[in-house]
C-alpha cells in the first residue's frame, strides 16, 4: 500500500470516526456540598467493517479504509487465543462488553486457520470508535542490560516488591499504593529519589544488580527485560509492582525545556544527553517519581497485564478503562510497520486515555530501534463481539 493510499484511508477514517471528545471530569465538591453527577463514558460509534475485497495476503487491494492484511491478522489471532482464557473470566472496566459476550468468538477462534484470520476479525466483530477515535501510539520492547548477581561498585540494585508496600487510604481520602508509617498513618510510598538514597534497606529483596543505572531506568519504563551476567547467563525479569507515584515522561521534560528539539527526544538521544550530563541526568530521572519493582521470570515471557506472554508485533498496551483487556484492536496509523491488528494484552503507567496505545516489538536491535523511535498518529478501532457494545453501555 502506498503512503498516499494510506494517508487517504486515514483521512476517510477520521471523517467516519469524528465525534465528541471525552468530557473533562469535575472534581468532587467539598463537604457538605453534594457530589457532582458521574461523568458520562465517552461516546462510541460502530464503524462498518471493511469490504471483503479489502482483505489481501500482505497487500491491500481496495482503496477503502481500513486496509487489512493477513500477516498481522494471523499474529493477532494467536495473541487473541492466548488472551481468551483470561478474557472469559475478567471484568471489563471499559463497559464495552462483559465476559460472557466473548464466549462464542473465543470458541470459534480456537479452530480458525491463520489464512482466515483477517476474515474472522472482519466478520465476527463490531469495529468500535471510542470518543473521537484519534489515536497516538508509541512503542516498547524487552531490553537487555548488563548486570551482576552480587553487588559491585557503581552497580544499582534491581529491587523486588518491598514488604511495606500496601494498599491503604490516606488522610486525603485517596486509596492506593502506599505504606503505613511509624504513627500508623497511611502515606505515599517512597519516591524514586528516596529509594535510590536507601529507603528500601532491609525492606525489599534485591534480585540482581544493574551495571548502568541509566539502562535500569529505561528497563523500568519498559516494565520487563533481561539481565545478562558476566558468565553469559541471562535472567528474565518482569513487572511485579509499582510504588504508586506519578509517572513523568522525561523526554517531554527535555523538549519543554528546549534541551532537545521536538523531533529529537528519542530514547537514544535522551540516553546520550544523560551520559554527557551525569548530574543533571540523575536529577532528571528523579523527576519521574514512579519506581518499578521486579520479579524473576522462569517461564515464557515477558508477561503482560493479563499475566500471559506478550507477543512481538501483536501485543499493544492500552488503558483498561476504555479498552477491554484481551480485545483485538485495529490501528490505522501513519507508521506502516505499526498499521494493522493488535491485541490489548498490557497496560502502562503512561498509557492513559481512550485512544492511547503502546505497541510491543520484542527484543534485539531491530525491536529497540523501532520501539525507541515509534511515534504514530491515526485512528483506533476496538473490535468487540457483534452486537455487544451498545448493549453493554445501555446496562445500568
Amino acid at each position: 500500500m502506498t503512503r498516499t493510499a494510506r494517508a487517504l484511508a486515514l483521512a476517510t477514517f477520521l471523517i467516519l470516526s469524528a465525534c465528541a471528545s471525552r468530557p473533562v471530569e469535575t472534581p468532587p465538591a467539598p463537604v457538605p456540598a453534594p457530589a457532582p453527577a458521574p461523568v458520562a463514558p465517552p461516546p462510541i460509534i460502530v464503524i462498518p467493517p471493511p469490504p471483503a475485497n479489502a482483505v489481501a495476503a500482505g497487500v491491500a487491494l481496495a482503496a477503502a479504509p481500513p486496509f487489512i492484511t493477513q500477516v498481522d491478522a494471523s499474529r493477532a489471532l494467536q495473541a487473541f487465543r492466548t488472551s481468551c482464557p483470561v478474557l472469559l473470566r475478567r471484568q471489563d472496566q471499559s463497559g464495552l462488553t462483559n465476559s460472557a459476550a466473548w464466549a462464542a468468538v473465543c470458541s470459534e477462534a480456537a479452530s480458525i486457520a491463520p489464512a482466515d484470520a483477517a476474515a474472522f476479525f472482519r466478520d465476527r466483530f463490531d469495529w468500535v470508535s471510542v470518543g473521537n477515535g484519534k489515536a497516538f501510539a508509541t512503542g516498547y520492547y524487552e531490553p537487555e542490560i548488563a548486570g551482576s548477581r552480587t553487588p559491585l561498585p557503581g552497580y544499582a540494585p534491581i529491587h523486588g516488591v518491598p514488604t511495606d508496600l500496601t494498599r491503604c487510604t490516606r488522610a486525603d481520602g485517596q486509596t492506593g499504593r502506599g505504606r503505613v508509617d511509624e504513627t500508623g498513618v497511611c502515606v505515599l510510598y517512597h519516591s524514586r529519589a528516596e529509594i535510590e538514597e536507601g529507603a528500601l534497606a532491609n525492606k525489599a529483596p534485591v534480585i540482581a544488580y544493574a551495571a548502568d543505572p541509566i539502562e535500569l531506568f529505561f528497563l523500568q519504563i519498559q516494565g520487563s527485560g533481561r539481565v545478562r551476567f558476566p558468565d553469559g547467563s541471562v535472567m528474565r525479569i518482569g513487572y511485579a509492582d509499582q510504588n504508586g507515584r506519578e509517572y513523568v515522561a522525561i523526554g517531554r521534560q527535555l523538549r519543554e525545556r528546549a534541551i532537545l528539539p521536538p523531533g529529537g527526544a528519542n530514547m537514544q538521544a535522551i540516553k546520550d544527553w544523560m551520559r554527557a550530563n551525569p548530574d543533571q541526568g540523575r536529577e532528571l530521572m528523579r523527576e519521574n517519581l514512579s519506581y518499578i519493582f521486579f520479579r524473576e521470570l522462569t517461564g515464557p515471557g515477558p508477561l503482560g497485564a493479563l499475566n500471559v506472554p506478550v507477543t512481538p508485533r501483536a501485543t499493544v498496551a492500552a488503558d483498561p478503562k476504555f479498552v477491554p483487556l484481551g480485545a483485538p484492536v485495529f490501528l490505522a496509523l501513519d507508521r506502516p510497520e505499526a498499521y494493522g491488528f493488535w491485541v490489548a494484552q498490557d497496560t502502562g503507567g503512561a498509557i492513559k486515555g481512550a485512544n492511547r496505545f503502546d505497541t510491543y516489538w520484542g527484543h534485539g536491535f531491530e525491536a529497540t530501534h523501532t520501539a525507541g523511535g515509534m511515534s504514530a498518529n491515526g485512528v483506533a478501532l476496538i473490535l468487540v463481539p457483534k452486537g455487544t457494545a451498545s448493549v453493554a453501555r445501555a446496562q445500568p
